[in-house]
């Protein structure tokens, strides 16, 4: 009888310069069987370098940081091409910095404040391949640049095929581009053009806006595929 090997925990990296805090992220890390700390650094420039070094699957990143700040960061991991997720865990709950540090490609985007319990689930969230943001950051994103008028927003609805709603519930909910080639019975790269229609669509820069887009909407409830 052969027995399935038992899979590995997810790497994560911490880019913080508060030290307390990091350690405190780091004993919730190391308290998931699940997951496994590969490495921490107090800046930017030391945290990049360790996640060339370790080749993590997340990495968490502090946004106001000295020398070189948290967006900064993230753009530099992004042009590195690592394979790593990039979630934002900061105490900004500026509209601003959420649409800056989407439109720098973060996977993520998550406050400090949060119960231990709630960070660590978002943790394993965001290391299966979901978008995470907290609900709560939804409505400072009533920005001019994701808040089109509402006749504008009805019209873009409006011009949505059945299958890019579908996508667009399923981004809302967070899931991945594997979940939704799943959920949708269509390949990824098929997901990757719904993707990208729907980006040009809506008038966004990332799948994470485009999520926010739906959920500032109360009106727009794309049903979930059955």
């Amino acid at each position: 009888m052969t027995t399935t090997a038992p899979t590995p925990p997810k790497r994560i990296v911490l880019i913080d310069d508060h030290p307390l805090f990091r350690s405190g992220v780091a004993q919730l890390v190391r308290a998931e069987p699940s997951l496994a700390l590969a490495g921490e650094a107090g800046d930017g420039a030391s945290g990049i370098a360790l996640a060339e070094q370790v080749d993590p699957d997340l990495v968490l990143i502090d946004l106001n940081m000295k020398a070189m700040n948290g967006i900064e960061t993230l753009r530099a991991l992004k042009q590195r091409g690592l394979r790593a997720r990039c979630v934002m865990l900061t105490v900004s709950d500026d509209g601003r910095d959420v649409l800056e540090a989407m439109r720098a490609g973060a996977d993520g985007y998550l406050l400090k404040d949060l119960e231990p319990e709630m960070l660590a689930a978002q943790i394993q969230q965001a290391v299966g391949g979901r978008v995470v943001i907290e609900s709560s950051l939804a409505g400072v994103l009533a920005d001019a640049a994701l808040s089109p008028p509402p006749q504008a927003a009805d019209e873009i609805v409006g011009d949505l095929t059945e299958r890019e709603r579908e996508t667009l519930a399923l981004l809302a909910d967070g899931r991945s581009n594997k979940e939704i080639a799943r959920e949708l019975g269509i390949s990824d790269a098929t997901v990757k053009v719904h993707i990208k229609h729907l980006l040009r669509k809506l008038g966004v820069k990332s799948r994470l806006e485009a999520a926010v887009w739906a959920l500032q909407r109360p009106a727009f409830k794309p049903p979930l595929p059955q």
